[in-house]
């Protein structure tokens, strides 16, 4: 059995909450560059990943931690599901860092702030990809964009030198509104058929996906969505693309049997389509199908634990 590390006099310049695959794909990255903390979601986790996990076919040692043990950090990114939000920015809080960065799916930036008071807090996207196989293997399934908002220079500038495109950009709230149309699109459809972002691009699964983005196109940019709907199309074609060996996020929670983030994504699209007085009924009726499709592989354990799709 490995020991934990022992937390540096010095805090971390960065640590990762999320030891999902790609929390860990970012963490391999950062690390050859810089010391990066990795916290898992318990110590049984923390422990597990201390005897070393394959990503992207070599094996690599993080410095891991539970959330109990979470050392100081400088700038600390949350890469964990929404509704395990408000437990990781929580955990990121008795870090004492500079700043709380996320990247997850949804529109998560008012958990951060309530359960950060006091701490720059920010929310920005990436289309960096990577799933994790049955053997727990992770793999990096294609290199995308990292956009942050104002405030995080630094973070920028330490994913930048580890690698990655990243850059900080004036106004996020548009940027997120397009990552929210991608996964709404995305996520719902490859979870529903069981296939890579990629083959959506394809028949029958192309009919769909552009419904879905014919449908949610006129809701986010009611609410300042800056694309255009043919720019719309051209944006989740090109992610799907460059992603397209990409199992996606919603597809490894159904195949692994956990609760999946249809209420954080599509969820939020119904409350604006609400709130702008639209209809989006394609994406009920997909938003439907995942749900039972979820509840019907989902795990014993979460069950009894009460957790839902």
């Amino acid at each position: 059995m490995n020991t934990p590390p022992t937390p540096p006099s010095a805090p971390y310049p960065l640590a990762i909450i999320g030891a999902g695959a790609l929390g860990l794909s970012f963490a391999t990255r950062l690390a050859r560059t810089g010391r990066v903390a990795v916290i898992a979601r318990s110590a049984e986790r923390a422990q597990a990943l201390l005897q070393g996990i394959e990503v992207g076919g070599t094996l690599r040692h993080f410095d891991v931690f539970g959330a109990d043990q979470a050392p100081q950090a400088d700038w600390v990114i949350v890469l964990v599901k929404t509704g395990d939000t408000t437990e990781a920015a929580l955990t990121a809080a008795a870090m004492a860092p500079k700043g709380v960065l996320s990247l997850q799916n949804g529109l998560v930036e008012d958990l951060l702030r309530a359960a950060c008071p006091g701490l720059s807090v920010g929310q920005g996207v990436t289309t960096e990809g990577a799933y994790r196989d049955d053997s727990d293997r992770v793999h990096p399934s294609g290199a995308g964009e990292t956009l942050l908002p104002a405030g995080f220079e630094a973070v920028a500038e330490l994913l930048v030198g580890a690698g990655f495109t990243a850059r900080v950009v004036a106004d996020i709230v548009p940027v997120r509104l397009a990552k929210l149309l991608v996964n709404a699109a995305i996520n719902p459809l490859a979870a529903l058929f069981r296939v890579t972002n990629g083959e959506l691009l394809s028949a029958p699964h192309r009919v769909l996906l552009d419904a879905l983005i014919a449908e949610a196109w006129p809701v986010l940019h009611a609410h300042g969505l800056a694309l255009d709907e043919a720019t719309a199309h051209a944006r989740v074609h090109a992610v799907a693309s460059a992603t397209a060996a990409n199992r996606a996020s919603m597809l490894q929670d159904v195949l692994a049997g956990r609760p999946t983030e249809i209420d954080a994504i599509t969820g939020v699209l119904f409350s604006m389509a609400d709130a702008a007085g639209m209809e989006v009924p394609t994406h009920r009726a997909v938003h439907t199908l995942v749900r039972t499709v979820a509840d019907a592989r989902l795990s014993p354990a979460h069950r009894r634990a009460g957790l839902r799709p």
